[in-house]
């Protein structure tokens, strides 16, 4: 048995054939699944097929390649975890007992954080191969809905609607542009479109010929309430709803979506040369700081996600007191149910497509078959979340650079290119970044800062010491001498908690935190022992406790430490987005504020007060 969505991985651990992979090395005891192949059956019920119908099976999220088949006929292959599937089933249905399999065969062998962008030609969410947060755990299965679609030739039917709304910068007044793709008896109807408040009560609601939909329709100077970022006012939404009519005035199908109204702008920073890229946010005609945290796949089996696992840490990181997150390009295209939280509490979303640096080269691919199935994946996002109001920008993806790590990539870059042409085609109200960090430099550092050439950039991760002095006063010194005008990614690890590593570390010992243990060689990039030593004279730790209160301490004393330093040049830096969110696996010391059960570290707290203090 199991539950669709789901993988194969839970399916095996709820079934008892597998341990808990969060305990201890238990992760390396289930690397067997990825080589094997895997049969998710069952039986279509019988009156879902209706003689004379055309039957589509649609597929939204496979993870991510295999077959379909049909009565044990092959219906079509799937090889993109990024991309939804349909196929057509007709030919292959008999009046009843139809047998639908879904077989996976072997995923990708290698496409992890030590690896080569530019030779990247798998698309498989990058972080399920091993990262410097999670150990290698390869999901396979069925990540989103899989739906059975009938329909007659002369069912009307709308296919897509494309919404986008918009607001005016100094005033609750809106416009809404609304066109939809429909078949061809649908044309011969009409489609009442409504637009509610929360009252129930409607903004307007008109009838109009489906012909008139198809082509696009726009509404302007609508009396709306504006949608504001988490800390600044209430994110309004409102409810769209399209009923398509046939010529007989009957309702034949609804669609539903959550729209809201802003505007947004992007302006210079102050004191930045007129060449900088703008990094100062406006949102309604007020100038924000963009504050909150990179935001990484929850679970590497994520097809088992629920909708309260996303609204428990959306609604932590509200209240925390973040506007912006960085969905970042090693995971996956995100459940539904994340953008419409999203909507719902007022966090801005920095949207990024699923491509990454890989530490051998960072240079994006340029074949023609890359490309071409990078525009399909493009096309896909932007058709799925360009109506979300929470939607801030597009991102080429995560720490893409020129070849030789020069400088970050620009869109002189072919796939780049691509990809920036198709957003200012289909989502022309939203900025296109063409990656994360973008512009002159790479990383900001005392050999960057003081030349104008940090515009947007990445890091440090860890507390950036000088040579002659490794206390918090060089730490200040650092960041009092930063001129970026943005920063998408900074960090400082801080060990979870003891309670924490005690019930997660499964028969290995809570100590020493080096490489020569297992239970923290895993997270070997963020071990500081060391430097925990070097402060107590070479005296090691009398306990677990010991050692982790020093490292929180330090965490929440350097975070915060850049944290404000950075807002308090505010309208200077347009924003600090903290590398990283959550812990998607029990590290024992990860850059996170939230571990892995979402409780808060003590660094999320004292973000917290600055998150929540002026700017």
């Amino acid at each position: 048995p199991v539950k669709v969505p789901g993988s194969v991985q839970k399916a095996l651990k709820d079934a008892g054939a597998i341990a808990d992979w969060n305990i201890g090395d238990n992760f390396l005891g289930i690397e067997w699944i990825e080589h094997r192949h895997w049969i998710f059956c069952t039986r279509v019920p019988d009156e879902w097929i209706k003689k004379g119908s055309s039957v589509r099976l649609r597929c939204l999220g496979l993870d991510d390649n295999g077959i379909v088949l049909v009565n044990g006929k092959d219906v079509g292959r799937f090889n993109n975890t990024f991309l939804p599937y349909s196929f057509d089933i007709t030919p292959f249905l008999k009046e009843s007992k139809n047998t639908l399999a879904i077989v996976f065969e072997c995923p990708p062998n290698f496409l992890g954080q030590i690896c080569y962008t530019s030779k990247i030609k798998e698309w498989k969410p990058r972080f399920s191969y091993g990262w410097d947060w999670i150990p290698r755990i390869v999901q396979v299965g069925v990540w989103d809905d899989v739906l059975i679609d009938v329909r007659t030739p002369e069912t009307p039917a709308i296919e897509s609607l494309n919404v986008a709304a918009a607001a005016d910068a100094n005033q609750d007044e809106g416009t809404l542009s609304l066109a939809a793709d429909m078949t061809v008896p649908a044309l011969n109807g009409k489609v009442r479109v409504r637009l509610g408040k929360k009252t129930g009560d409607p903004v307007f609601d008109e009838t109009l010929p489906a012909a008139q939909v198809k082509s696009g329709k726009e509404w302007s100077h609508l009396k709306i309430k504006r949608w504001w970022p988490n800390g600044l006012g209430d994110p309004e939404l409102y409810d769209l709803t399209c009923t398509l009519l046939d010529a007989d005035g009957n309702a034949c199908q609804t669609l539903e979506r959550r729209v809201g109204f802003k505007h947004v702008a992007w302006l210079p920073c102050k004191g930045a040369q007129p060449n900088v890229d703008p990094w100062l946010c406006s949102v309604n005609g007020k100038s924000v700081f963009l504050q909150g945290v990179n935001w990484t796949p929850i679970r590497p089996n994520f097809a088992d996600l629920a909708e309260s696992d996303y609204r428990k840490l959306l609604a932590a990181y509200k209240d925390l007191g973040a506007n912006t997150l960085r969905v970042w390009g090693g995971g996956f295209p995100e459940k539904q149910w994340f953008y419409d939280l999203c909507d719902e509490m007022g966090l801005m979303l920095w949207q990024e497509f699923p491509l990454s640096s890989s530490g051998l080269d960072n240079y994006p691919p340029t074949t023609t078959d890359e490309i071409v199935t990078m525009s399909k994946i493009v096309e896909s996002y932007v058709a799925r979340l360009r109506y979300h109001v929470s939607l801030l920008l597009w991102c080429g993806g995560n720490e893409l650079y020129e070849m030789g790590d020069t400088a970050p990539v620009n869109d002189k870059h072919p796939m780049i290119r691509d990809m920036k042409a198709f957003v200012n085609a289909k989502d022309p109200g939203r900025r296109f970044v063409t990656g994360s960090p973008s512009g002159l430099a790479i990383g900001g550092g005392l050999d960057t800062f003081g030349k104008g050439i940090c515009w947007d950039v990445h890091g440090p991760w860890s507390l950036p010491y000088s040579a002659a002095d490794h206390t918090m006063k060089s730490v200040a010194d650092f960041w009092s001498r930063d001129d970026s005008r943005f920063h998408s990614e900074v960090g400082v690890a801080g060990a979870m908690s003891a309670e924490m590593i005690n019930k997660y570390r499964g028969s290995y010992a809570a100590l020493p935190a080096t490489t020569a243990n297992p239970l923290w060689r895993q997270v070997s990039w963020w071990i500081e022992w060391g430097d925990f030593l070097a402060d107590h004279g070479g005296k090691e730790p009398a306990s677990l406790e010991e050692y982790v209160a020093w490292s929180q301490g330090r965490q929440t004393e350097g975070l915060g430490i850049a944290l404000k330093a950075n807002k308090s040049r505010f309208p200077a830096c347009g924003g600090f987005i903290i590398w990283m969110g959550h812990d998607s696996f029990p590290c024992p010391v990860n850059t996170s504020i939230l571990d892995f059960e979402g409780n808060p570290k003590p660094s999320a707290l004292e973000v917290s007060k600055i998150w929540k203090s002026a700017n």
